[in-house]
């Protein structure tokens, strides 16, 4: 996007199946697991920049010896500065120690993140502190093996406040006011309380506390801790778990928000954010790895034995749309095409846009991630060139030259490589003026393929905040002196605050909502917002399920293409030359190009969870209020 968004977060978990000689003798190493986490952390970096973490545990260690191993960093390449240090170590204990290049059973023993069970996170910050301690996988310590818990996610909750409150009821007292720490604290608890009313009864059937321990961990219920655990959450998850004695959980939330995908065979079990990160890292065919149901968990246990269990009653599925226009990876087969189609639905209002004259257009793309949605348009685009061309040389009939014919054929659609981002560039200074000048330079544009009587068409994901639009975008552009600058959204337009993982927190940053508000002063109107402000205060004590959405309202008296106009005004001043049009999708083209990811919450206002009322309605106030908070 031309807009930065921040988005939270990827998980990878491996669980070998074989012990590690097996992988040593098949793949040359017994750190195989370890090599193939770097390479699903590394195809999941798109999820998350800020900060990465690693963890692993190894299975069947006697007591005394280390099992649990541990690294997170927030530097700038986080993924290579996380796997440097870790290669960092095993050299050096295979420098001390040549003895242990042969013996796999030395190397499990003696050198850490080797294991059968391991866990990786790429993390983006959207709020609160971007410090290490910040960063997944979270690590709950307790003697008892069996009580020892390490969890990452992908996700938000909308509920926090309330969470945090049930584990003071509990008699805890969390270190943190996170919704990590919250989650994994409740987990946590339930996960005790299961060890410890185990282990009474195997007490009472006369196994002594050694004995107890391998047949705790047998029966050990995963799935009904989570039940309990999860009972009062809200919000959009993908939550992986690892239990210090080798059993592991991935839990998805009931409206399939937060995406979670698995694959397995004899010798792995693996879950990913993503499908073509396991389908490329394990050189899988596409239709191995299985998308893990809304409301289920893919539950591993350390006897390597793989359960699925319903964990929540499944709402409607509301896959997050976000996912296909914009966050994951375009290499997956169904995003690719979905894009593509995103792309073909917005040709008919573009050709409306430059009244169907392709000789005097050029069509782009910005950024780079908008490039399939830009080869759907342009294939759209070539098939009504086509068209034209086969009825300009029908209606010639027997009298059309053969040099009419190839000048009639030679005719093709204008694509350009207008814009390159410098990614070289940084915004050093804070002061306004300055700051502007310098954020207007990040793109660097083609010159000379542009004529004065040209329209100029540029495709991007989707328009947010549209700060780089107006103070870089559309300034470059114009110096290209096109007759016409049309931007095309892939997305619709973005209406109301996220709250189950993408960094849209607030409403007033949100140009649909500033544009709206200025139409609301067009046409007197304005009294709505005082309205929505009341209706939304005196909702405030009610509970989750009893809050409506009402800021609705501030868009109702308005069409769709009226708010893509005010934009478009909001967007270009007095400097631009051009004139400029803004088209963003439809909801009903969303869906048909995305049947599977329903999830238009961020458009519609229509939230998935009860939660997600809740958070527009403070949004709304906090907007009134002039408050900055958050509004979860």
């Amino acid at each position: 996007m031309s807009d930065i968004l921040k988005h939270e977060c990827g998980i990878a978990v491996i669980r070998l199946l074989k012990p590690l000689e097996y992988y040593k003798e098949k793949y040359g190493s017994a750190f195989y697991g370890v090599n193939k986490m770097y390479l699903m952390m590394e195809k999941q970096h798109n999820r998350g920049q800020d900060g990465a973490g690693f963890a692993s545990i190894k299975l069947n260690t006697k007591p005394g010896e280390r099992y649990i191993s541990r690294i997170r960093s927030i530097q700038q390449q986080p993924i290579q500065d996380i796997f440097s240090q870790i290669n960092d170590r095993i050299n050096n204990e295979f420098k001390a120690h040549p003895e242990y290049l042969n013996d796999v059973a030395a190397q499990k023993r003696n050198i850490p993140y080797i294991g059968e069970l391991l866990l990786g996170h790429v993390r983006y910050g959207t709020f609160g502190k971007n410090s290490v301690e910040s960063v997944h996988p979270f690590l709950r310590q307790n003697n008892w093996m069996h009580r020892n818990l390490i969890m990452a996610g992908n996700f938000n909750m909308t509920n926090v406040k309330e969470l945090f409150s049930n584990l003071i009821e509990l008699g805890q007292h969390p270190k943190e006011y996170t919704d990590t720490v919250t989650v994994m604290e409740k987990i946590g608890h339930f996960l005790d309380d299961a060890v410890s009313k185990i282990y009474k009864d195997l007490k009472k059937e006369g196994y002594n506390k050694r004995e107890a321990s391998p047949q705790i961990a047998e029966r050990l219920k995963v799935a009904k801790i989570l039940r309990r655990a999860a009972k009062n959450w809200d919000g959009g998850y993908a939550m992986a778990g690892l239990i210090g004695h080798g059993d592991f959980f991935v839990l998805r939330d009931p409206a399939g928000i937060r995406p979670a995908y698995y694959y397995k065979d004899d010798e792995v079990v693996v879950v990913a954010s993503e499908r073509p990160v396991i389908q490329t890292v394990f050189n899988v065919k596409f239709e191995d790895v299985k998308e893990l149901d809304p409301g289920h968990a893919i539950i591993t246990k350390k006897s390597g034995e793989v359960r699925f269990k319903q964990i929540l009653e499944p709402l409607e599925r509301k896959a997050c749309s976000f996912e296909r226009i914009y966050f994951s990876r375009g290499s997956d087969a169904e995003i690719y095409e979905e894009r593509k189609m995103l792309g073909r639905l917005l040709m008919p209002k573009v050709m409306q846009a430059i009244n169907n004259d392709t000789k005097n257009t050029v069509f782009s793309y910005i950024p780079n991630t908008a490039e399939t949605s830009f080869f759907g348009m342009i294939e759209t685009a070539e098939n009504e060139l086509n068209k034209t061309k086969t009825k300009t040389i029908l209606s010639g009939q027997r009298n059309i030259s053969a040099e009419k014919v190839t000048e009639i054929l030679s005719e093709r659609i204008r694509v350009e490589k207008i814009a390159i981002k410098d990614v070289k560039l940084r915004t050093f200074i804070t002061e306004d003026s300055s700051r502007d000048d310098l954020v207007a330079h990040v793109y660097d544009i083609t010159y000379g393929v542009v004529k004065p009587n040209d329209n100029l068409v540029i495709i991007d994901d989707s328009i947010v905040r549209g700060t780089t639009l107006k103070k870089s975008i559309l300034k470059m552009l114009d110096r290209l002196n096109p007759k016409k600058i049309i931007v095309v959204s892939s997305a619709p337009q973005i209406r109301y605050p996220d709250c189950y993982g993408i960094d849209m927190a607030n409403l007033e940053s949100l140009v649909a909502f500033r544009a709206a508000l200025e139409l609301l002063k067009d046409n007197n109107k304005y009294h709505i917002v005082e309205n929505v402000y009341n209706k939304c205060k005196a909702q405030e004590d009610l509970e989750d399920k009893d809050v409506q959405n009402f800021v609705k309202e501030i868009y109702n008296p308005f069409t769709a293409e009226e708010i893509s106009n005010k934009i478009a005004e909001l967007l270009s001043d007095e400097s631009i030359n051009a004139e400029v049009k803004i088209i963003f999708q439809t909801i009903e083209n969303l869906h048909k190009a995305c049947p599977k990811n329903l999830g238009d919450w961020y458009f519609t206002g229509n939230y998935p969870t009860v939660g997600g009322n809740r958070v527009v309605n403070r949004a709304f106030i906090n907007f009134y209020e002039g408050n900055k908070e958050r509004a979860y």
